[in-house]
């Protein structure tokens, strides 16, 4: 079972091999070791996003190789109840949902869109 969830734009930028080399390295071993998962809304996004054909190819590798959580009742519950504490996005809100309800550890650059979020655990890849 993993032990993070991938948020859409630390896909992004480390298919698009712009993650700092420490952060690279870092998320190469979680998904090597197959430790990732991406919520719904991540795999929405990232097949939503309009690329090269040679980018889109590389998305849906990496979707097809990762282990997508689907929004189970426990998670439409969760995001209900952030919803209610703070101000966020609904995809946010419902990333957030996935990796508190399946005790994942959220990969993201927008730790800023998160940190009110209690009990939610958040690793920066440029910073790792």
């Amino acid at each position: 079972m993993g032990t993070h969830l991938i948020d859409s734009n630390t896909a992004i930028e480390f298919l698009g091999e712009v993650l700092p080399a420490s952060g690279s390295r870092w998320l190469d071993n979680l998904v090597a070791k197959n430790l990732h998962h991406l919520s719904i809304i991540n795999r929405i996004e990232l097949l939503g996003y309009n690329g090269k054909p040679s980018e889109m190819q590389a998305m849906a590798d990496f979707v097809q190789a990762s282990s997508v959580l689907l929004l189970a009742e426990n998670v439409v519950l969760k995001t209900i109840e952030i919803r209610k504490q703070i101000k966020i996005k609904l995809p946010d809100a419902i990333i957030a949902a996935t990796a508190l309800t399946h005790n994942l550890t959220l990969v993201s650059r927008n730790t800023n869109d998160f940190k009110n979020i209690p009990g939610l655990k958040v690793i920066n890849p440029h910073l790792v």
